[in-house]
């Protein structure tokens, strides 16, 4: 670990299908809410996916209609999420210089390119918005936050498919070590739900064909599962120098205590054991923890029979089957860019209050899986240490250690 000592976590900002803050989203995880829902919309009746994860709060309530419609939806939630993470960090003053800004995106201003380029075919150039560039950058998200909070220390976006809210947070946790920063504002964003995602997805038979009952079928590590749910959302953390929170003595969560970032170099879009156990080796080790530290581990789980079984293969690989593991997707929905930061949320608050959410829709574990995945009703105990798994398309594997404050 650097000389520099931990990162602490100070702020916690979350947009969910859950909430549209970080409290009511943890809330409704140890109830056990599912956010996902039936597509009313016409533009989903010829589709074969009818459920999704839609935000529980409309982003438009949240934000003044001028600065609104600037802004693509991922960035929304970007902004609505950074203004909770900062007020809940106490606004930190921090020189501008020591402040940076890591969001990743998968997708990045996906609506904003397929509506501006259905504008564009229907009614010509001179209808584009003048804001479309940067509505559909993908760096667009951490430009505007950096802008909001006056970050001169580097506005960066990692673009890591499914890993990329983690990533930004491994990548926040660098810059602090190096001694680039006192503070950053880390998380993923994801915005993308379209009937062409949504139809493209389908195509390749990763999302779930399923909905009888929505709230249903997310079902991680079930026998039963049967793809992922898309969802949207966004979740940020602000970290801290340690020795800077103290300082200014700031209430923590707790810290990032390590990372371990790989990439499989294998498959397109298969999981990978190898990889995904490499990550989790080198987070445990960037945290100086040994495998019997980690007592909650939030698994990536998005719901997809090969994936759900490649990580709990690697999970009890790497770490052994003693920890307790919950897979908030199955409430979520996968939520892409963001998955990564809500899940090190959720694994994180898990040890603050010593309780972890259940899994929803696990009626019937996988006899393949041998992890003590939490079923039914959530686990209370205490525990010190906890990893968060995520992993992308394109072989992207991220695991996230965080400590109990």
């Amino acid at each position: 670990m650097s000389d520099l000592g931990e990162v602490l976590v100070t702020g916690l900002g979350a947009l969910t299908p859950l909430g549209a803050d970080t409290s009511t989203t943890w809330a409704e995880m140890l109830a056990g809410t599912s956010g996902v829902r039936r597509i009313e919309e016409d533009w989903a009746a010829g589709l074969t996916v009818s459920v999704a994860a839609g935000l529980a709060v409309d982003p438009l309530s949240l934000l003044p209609r001028v600065e609104a419609r600037k802004l693509d939806r991922c960035e929304q939630l970007a902004m609505i999420t950074c203004r909770e993470a900062w007020q809940d960090a106490g606004a930190p003053e921090v020189a501008p210089e020591r402040l940076a800004v890591v969001i990743g995106t998968g997708s990045g201003g996906v609506l904003s390119t397929l509506g501006q380029d259905d504008t564009f075919e229907k009614s010509g150039a001179r209808r584009l918005s003048p804001y479309a560039v940067p509505m559909l950058m993908p760096n667009g998200a951490a430009a505007w936050v950096s802008m909001e909070l006056g970050a001169l220390g580097g506005a960066r976006t990692p673009v890591s498919a499914c890993a990329s809210g983690a990533e930004a947070i491994a990548m926040g946790l660098d810059l602090i070590r190096a001694g680039r920063a006192d503070v950053v504002v880390a998380g993923g964003t994801e915005a993308c739900l379209h009937p062409f995602t949504l139809a493209a997805f389908a195509q390749m038979k990763a999302v779930s064909t399923e909905g009888k009952d929505p709230a249903a079928v997310s079902r991680p590590f079930d026998v039963d599962r049967s793809g992922f749910v898309m969802g949207e959302g966004a979740g940020l953390f602000v970290l801290e120098r340690a020795e800077f929170a103290r300082a200014r003595g700031a209430r923590v969560y707790g810290a990032v205590a390590g990372a371990g970032v790989t990439s499989s170099a294998r498959h397109i879009t298969a999981s990978d054991v190898a990889g995904q156990v490499r990550a989790i080796d080198i987070a445990l080790r960037d945290a100086e923890l040994g495998r019997s530290d980690i007592g909650v581990v939030h698994a990536h789980a998005t719901s997809t029979p090969p994936g759900d079984l490649a990580e709990a293969q690697a999970v009890a690989q790497a770490i052994g089957t003693h920890p307790v593991v919950t897979a908030t997707k199955s409430m979520t929905g996968h939520m892409f860019g963001a998955s990564g930061a809500i899940g090190a949320m959720a694994a994180l608050l898990s040890l603050r209050d010593g309780t972890v959410p259940a899994t929803r829709n696990l009626d019937r574990l996988d006899p393949a899986v041998t992890l003590d995945v939490v079923a039914g009703e959530n686990r209370t105990g205490s525990w010190d240490a906890a990893l968060a798994n995520s992993f992308g398309f394109g072989g992207h594997n991220v695991s996230l250690v965080l400590k109990r404050a």
